[in-house]
């Protein structure tokens, strides 16, 4: 098995050039200690990164002082509603309106509650993050699945058919929808999002969006918020700062309504559940971390390209089609004849951990997702890795 080399320190413009594989061996997080240390980790969505340093220095500063209470104040809202309306052009985003929750999940069951009552249904695009399966199932309601096109696009056709199959079941149904999309990385477009709006008015059934990853959507790529398309006045977004600067530790999301709604039905125990040093570093990261994002962006447009390169020549078999919408590849190794969950050959025989595509849903078979945001040297030993796993003839279906 070959050994990483260190990686250059770049400075503070190319975030995943900073640190090395020694430097990120001593981290305590799951991605680090999930797996022994022979083992690669390109699986869950933690970042290869060091803290933006406006985010580093308001932690510890509040730490510092002694400010690790309860959390008060709409500051988190606030410079979400700034980094909208310059990033986005969403210029009549009312802080005031927005709520504070927990984290992502928690937002979406809350909103998802809103609408939905325990035994309705819940349309997800897959494959589609595991957890748009199962924390619906958790609180009572059925998943009915949509699954992409070919291309990893909304299928309309199959987006109506769920919906109609929703409602003949009787009672409510919504639709969670996951923009961008994980694990495809799809950007969905303006034009695609004011189709499934006027979908869902036609049905008469509310829109949930998961918009995590939007801050990560490459800049020659328009990133369009669901609640700014018409028709989405009774919809729902939850959004936050955890996966574009690194912040899972540091939990919490907010909650948006649409023009024609409110969140006044929301438990209060949501907004006060949040994390204090969560909401200063989201706060933060929103407010001041748009230089250190400009700079990621960049290295993950670099690694996309290291990764398609690298597929190409060792793995040629794998078929992998970059979009711009986050830092995760979903990978169609169904030519290699590793069967229904390749995780497994390339973890036992390569020494690599990516996510299996299964939990993913319909769709998933046969299919990776692998966490590029990584050292350019990890990514491209993690492919050598990947190569030298088929070729070991106990590794040939």
């Amino acid at each position: 098995m070959s050994v990483v080399t260190n990686a250059a320190l770049d400075g503070p413009g190319n975030p995943l050039r900073q640190l090395t594989l020694d430097q990120l061996r001593q981290r305590t997080s799951i991605k680090w200690r999930g797996y022994p240390d022979d083992v690669l980790p390109l699986w869950v969505a933690e970042m290869d990164v060091l803290v933006a340093e406006p985010v580093a220095k308001a932690v510890t500063d509040a730490i510092a002082s002694g400010d690790t209470g309860y959390p008060a104040g709409n500051a988190y809202a606030e410079a979400v509603a700034a980094f909208a309306a310059e990033r986005w052009g969403w210029n009549d985003l009312d802080p005031g309106r927005i709520r504070t929750v927990p984290d992502m999940m928690l937002g979406v069951v809350e909103m998802l509650k809103l609408v939905t009552r325990p035994g309705d249904a819940v349309i997800v695009n897959s494959p589609v993050y595991p957890p748009f399966h199962a924390f619906p199932v958790f609180n009572g309601r059925k998943v009915i699945e949509a699954p992409l096109g070919p291309d990893h696009r909304i299928d309309f056709a199959a987006l109506a058919a769920a919906f109609e199959l929703a409602l003949g079941r009787g009672g409510r149904a919504a639709y969670l929808l996951c923009s961008p999309h994980n694990p495809t990385g799809t950007v969905h477009t303006r034009a695609e999002l004011s189709r499934v709006a006027r979908l869902a008015a036609d049905y008469g059934i509310p829109v949930v969006a998961d918009e995590a990853h939007s801050p990560l959507v490459a800049p020659d790529t328009a990133f369009t918020p669901y609640l700014t398309v018409p028709g989405t006045e009774h919809a729902y977004a939850v959004t936050s700062a955890a996966k574009a600067w690194n912040l899972p530790g540091l939990r919490g999301a907010v909650a948006i309504p649409g023009s024609g709604t409110d969140l006044s039905r929301m438990p209060e125990q949501m907004a006060s559940s949040i994390s204090h040093l969560g909401a200063i570093a989201h706060a933060t990261a929103f407010r001041e971390g748009g230089r250190w994002l400009d700079g990621l962006l960049e290295d993950l447009a670099e690694n996309r390209r290291i990764l398609a390169a690298a597929l190409a020549e060792h793995v040629p078999g794998v078929r992998y089609r970059p979009q711009p919408g986050s830092y995760l590849a979903w990978l169609d190794c169904r030519a290699l004849g590793l069967g229904d969950d390749p995780a497994v050959r390339f973890l036992e025989h390569g020494r690599v951990a990516v996510n299996s595509g299964l939990p993913f849903g319909t769709g998933g078979k046969g299919h990776v997702r692998l966490n590029y945001a990584t050292t350019p040297e990890i990514l491209t030993e993690a492919v050598a890795r990947m190569a030298a796993a088929l070729d070991r003839t106990e590794a040939i279906a």
